[in-house]
Order: C-alpha cells, then structure tokens, then sequence
C-alpha cells in the first residue's frame, strides 16, 4: 500500500489521492465510491477507509452533470435579506424543493439591479436547475435570458417585464386599500405615507392602494404627506419625524412594509403623539409594542411554498417525456387585516 501522505499541491484530495492512498487505480476507486457491487469486498473497505483518512468527497455537481442530470441546486434571489419576511419567504422555498432532493443556493442583491444581474448570471454559470427571483426593477432582459437559456425561472412581489414567467404575488393593492380604508373609518382625515423607493413594485402599488382609499372617502391626495425611498427603519424614522413635525401634522400613517412601521413607530414614541398607525405586513412583538396598530397580514411562508412548487413543475417539465409547457401562471396570495393593541 502507498504511504500515507497529505494530498499534494495542498488542495483538497481528489479521487487520484485516494486511489494511490489506497493502492488502487483510479477507476477502481471510482466505483468503490459508485457503490459497485462488483467491487471485491476487501478493495472497498480499504478505498472508503483512504478516503476517510484523506477528508475526501466527492463533487456531487460534476458528477450528476456528467451523468446528464441537474446540478441539484435552486437559486433564490432576494433584495433585502435584513427584512424578516425574506427569511420566512425562503424557508417556504427551501421546504418544497428539499423534497425533490434540491438545495437552495440564495443571493442577497440590496435592491441594486447591477448586483442582481451579476448574480443571476453566476447563477446561471454555475447550471442552478432554476431561479425564483424577487426583482429589483423593471428591466428583467436577464431573468429572461436565463429563462431563454433554458432556466426555469419564477419570480415573487413583482410581475415579469417583457417575457412570460409564472409568479407568486401578494394583494399590495388591496391589502393596502383596507388597511387606509380602516384608518379613515376611524375618524382619520389627515393621513401620511412612508413607503419603499419608487422602484420597488410592492411600494407602488401599496401606494396607490393607499390612495385609492383616500380617493374613495372623498379626501386629498396630500403629496406633502408621502415619503417614498426608505428600506430600513432608522431611514423611515427620521421621515415619519419630518412628517409630524408639519404645521397639520398626519393623526394616522400608512407604513407600505415592516422595516417602515418599525420606524413610524419609533417616531410616535420620541414625539409622545397619539398618531394612529398601520402597516403593510405582520411582524414579530407587534401585540408587544402598546401602540393601537392595524396591520395587513398574509403567509409569507406560502408565499414561499407556492414559488418553489411553481419552480418544481416547470423543472418536471423539462425532463424527457413530460408533456408540453403549459402558459404562465399567476397567484395572488389574499390579505386580511389584524388589530394590535386597540
């Protein structure tokens, strides 16, 4: 048997390592690893023990491509991992499509669309067996690139632009529309608005939800009380301060996400206000917070659920003998409204 010695070049140890650890030829190590049966039992005992011995595993995603099979690998990209609703949306994913045997490989883009193409086209790169994406903007020609390349592709909180796909998206509209309506049925006519930057889809369309409302009640659209642009709740703080510090301050904010409740709600307190508040998304402590509070509420890990077996499908799809693709689907997961502290 070959001495025993650490790999050369100091990477990690191929399957020449182990063959030559365990005095071998590389095929037969090779099999020895496959499993095959046809391996003498003393030949194997001693490859599985070099390979031990040396750290060795194999990889998994060149094999399964050589064998003309799927890396195994789902690509999730994401614009603001620091936001609860991403991690409960992934887990959703990632429990689907763990039970095809895949891993979810996710990617965190910061709301820049430069960052978002660099990472679907490494993902790309890198054969994912598919995409779900929650875009940046707009501009989607790579996602449609990749779905032309032959890469499955779904996207949530935002429709595609310019190619078909199937989505999941939440009622931004709707649940925006009840949650004002709400506020403006409690006796609320001076009302403001803190939401995402103009970019994001689901901010705009909780915005015009929010307008709607006010246009419904017969109310103004006051531009003076919209700030638009904040991701992070120090950001939405300091513009929901700017807000009541106005000469006829809002008695009542509209908050388009969680990270802009957080804030609105921190500004309430520094300023002892009474202002009412409602938010777009439930959120962890928000019956702990003392503050009477409406906010929208859906299943945000559904929402993951319902991409990932949108995703799962059309991978079954591609493989031989499955019938044509069908045309792109669209859910639209349902709102309600829940009262904190009231």
């Amino acid at each position: 048997m070959a001495e025993s010695q650490a790999p050369k070049g100091g990477g990690p140890p191929t399957l020449r390592d182990v063959a030559e650890r365990a005095d071998v030829s590389a095929m037969t190590a090779s099999r020895v690893l496959r499993d095959d049966p046809r391996v003498l039992p003393a030949t194997r005992a001693r490859v599985r023990a070099a390979a031990a011995e040396l750290g060795y595993r194999p990889n998994e995603v060149a094999r399964s491509l050589r064998l003309g099979r799927g890396t195994g690998l789902v690509g999730l990209v994401v614009t603001n991992l620091a936001n609860p609703f991403y991690s409960r949306f992934a887990l959703g994913v990632d429990s689907v499509v763990a039970g095809d045997g895949l891993k979810t490989v996710i990617g965190n883009t910061g709301q820049s669309l430069d960052s978002e193409r660099e990472l679907v086209a490494d993902l790309v790169a890198r054969r994912v067996d598919g995409i779900i994406a929650v875009p940046a903007a707009a501009d989607q020609r790579h996602l449609a690139a990749a779905a032309a390349d032959g890469v499955p592709v779904v996207l949530a909180s935002r429709p595609p632009e310019g190619f078909d796909a199937d989505c999941v998206l939440v009622d931004d509209f709707g649940g925006a529309r009840d949650a004002t309506a709400r506020l403006i049925a409690k006796g609320h006519r001076r009302l403001g608005f803190l939401g995402s930057p103009p970019a994001v889809y689901t901010g705009t369309e909780r915005l015009r939800g929010y307008n709607a409302a006010l246009t419904d009640a017969g109310l103004p659209l006051d531009e003076s009380r919209v700030r638009a642009g904040q991701t992070e709740p120090r950001e939405a703080e300091r513009a929901a301060a700017e807000l009541l510090a106005l000469p006829e301050p809002p008695t009542a904010l509209f908050c388009s996400n969680n990270r802009n409740t957080i804030g609105a709600f921190r500004a309430i307190r520094a300023s002892g206000t009474d202002t009412a508040l409602a938010g777009f998304d439930d959120f962890e402590l928000a019956d702990a917070l003392g503050l009477p509070l409406t906010l929208v509420a859906y299943d945000s890990d559904e929402l993951g659920r319902a991409a990932g077996r949108l995703l799962a499908d059309r991978m079954r799809e591609k493989k031989p003998g499955a019938a044509s693709p069908g045309p792109a689907r669209r859910i639209v997961m349902p709102t309600s409204l829940v009262e904190y502290g009231s």
